[in-house]
């Protein structure tokens, strides 16, 4: 497991390449498919401010609510406020996060610098180095969503998508399928790691 400073290193690098995928988002794109099925890109787009608002609410608060829909406030459906809720979102939580992994906690000074911090994610405690890789993942497998549903496709960066495929095992199993991850897709002996990844969360790499 990586530190708690490398867990944030990792998240920075998923929402920066993630927060690359919004300059492709027109109003005209929202109502096209992306690679989940039962979501066009304005689902999309609010799950991303969710699991973003999730994020914050993490460090911030110490517990995750499994369903923070709710929080969502505006739940904007243009493509624009779209695009700066999530920027915003994304801004707070990294800004959130590295003061975590500093040692500064929410700026109070009680030294929570310890990938060993529990947060609550519904009635199961995780930690926070984990938190952190888990909100990698998923941020960065939906900012390649965004690029997929709005074109032109550009893939994980090699070296951030050999990270995640490296970790992504220890927590995309079976139990997290069919809820959260589709069955992984096979890939071919060159695939790159980009592809595994994008595969292994259920996605056609094609």
């Amino acid at each position: 497991m990586k530190s708690l400073s490398g867990a944030v290193g990792l998240l920075e690098r998923a929402l920066g390449y993630t927060i690359g995928s919004l300059t492709a988002v027109t109003p005209e794109a929202l109502s096209r498919p992306t690679p989940c099925p039962d979501w066009d890109l304005r689902a999309l787009l609010h799950h991303l401010a969710d699991s973003l608002a999730a994020l914050y609410e993490a460090i911030d608060d110490g517990h995750v609510t499994i369903d923070v829909s709710d929080a969502n406030s505006g739940r904007l459906d243009e493509a624009a406020g779209l695009v700066v809720l999530i920027r915003d979102r994304a801004r707070r939580v990294l800004g959130f996060w590295a003061c975590e992994s500093d040692g500064d906690g929410d700026g109070d000074g009680d030294g929570h610098g310890d990938g060993d911090r529990l947060i609550a994610v519904g009635d199961r405690p995780m930690r926070a180095d984990m938190m952190a890789c888990v909100g990698a993942i998923e941020i960065a497998v939906h900012g390649w969503d965004v690029y997929q549903a709005c074109g032109p496709p550009r893939p994980i960066p090699p070296a951030l998508a050999a990270d995640l495929l490296e970790l992504a095992p220890a927590f995309v199993t079976d139990a997290e399928r069919p809820s959260r991850f589709a069955a992984p897709v096979p890939t071919s002996p060159t695939a790159s790691d980009g592809e595994r990844l994008v595969a292994f969360l259920g996605r056609d790499p094609t």
